[in-house]
């Protein structure tokens, strides 16, 4: 489950990825004001980490995937992978990276791929109770029923492209960063749809080591 809080956050994670995306080398969009297709959750089963994958354009380009995870502190070794820093007008200040450098991404993608895990729930507290958010888009894995994902552990390497590709321990996982761009996947594979795509498209991969 995933609580959205009412709040307020500055700089926005839209404002902050305007100023990241065009230095990526598998960003081929333009340079300017970024908006949001869709978005979907994991759950960290510490609950300690915010995990979204937001699908986002800027003008009339391509539509491109980046995963985000929100800390309360800074991530070990993650500065390479690191958004920036934003206030949070309820949690305070929040530590944003680029999920594939985040093993707590990394195991909940594996999860979802190879354990069909799906997304979280979404709620929002209103009058101190939880009214359940309406998803905008739809996941789903093509394991096999009953499969489940190995643990994970370390990262060892990333390698940034077109997938990026995240390799640790157990599993490596492919990341599309711009789905629909034709990329081929091994193993299982999450697809999504949301509004304006009603057929599923592929956005990641994962194949047991």
């Amino acid at each position: 489950m995933a609580l959205i809080h009412q709040a307020t956050l500055r700089p926005t994670k839209l404002e902050l990825l305007a100023a990241w995306l065009p230095g990526r080398d598998w960003y081929t969009g333009p340079a300017g004001e970024v908006l949001r297709v869709a978005a979907f959750r994991f759950d960290d089963p510490a609950g300690a980490v915010g995990i979204e994958t937001m699908l986002v354009r800027i003008g009339d380009g391509p539509v491109h995937q980046v995963p985000l995870t929100y800390r309360d502190a800074p991530l070990a070794g993650g500065d390479g992978w690191m958004l920036g820093t934003a206030e949070h007008s309820v949690l305070g200040k929040r530590w944003i990276y680029d999920g594939a450098g985040d093993p707590v991404y990394a195991a909940a993608l594996a999860n979802a791929v190879l354990g069909n895990t799906g997304q979280a729930e979404q709620f929002t507290q209103v009058d101190g109770r939880l009214e359940r958010r309406e998803l905008d888009m739809s996941i789903a894995g093509s394991a096999a029923e009953g499969a489940e994902a190995p643990a994970i552990g370390a990262i060892q390497r990333v390698a940034e492209g077109e997938p990026t590709l995240i390799v640790t321990d157990t599993v490596e996982l492919a990341v599309i960063r711009r789905p629909g761009a034709g990329t081929g996947l091994t193993g299982a594979v999450l697809t999504a749809t949301w509004p304006g795509q009603a057929t599923p498209m592929p956005l990641a991969s994962a194949t047991p080591r």
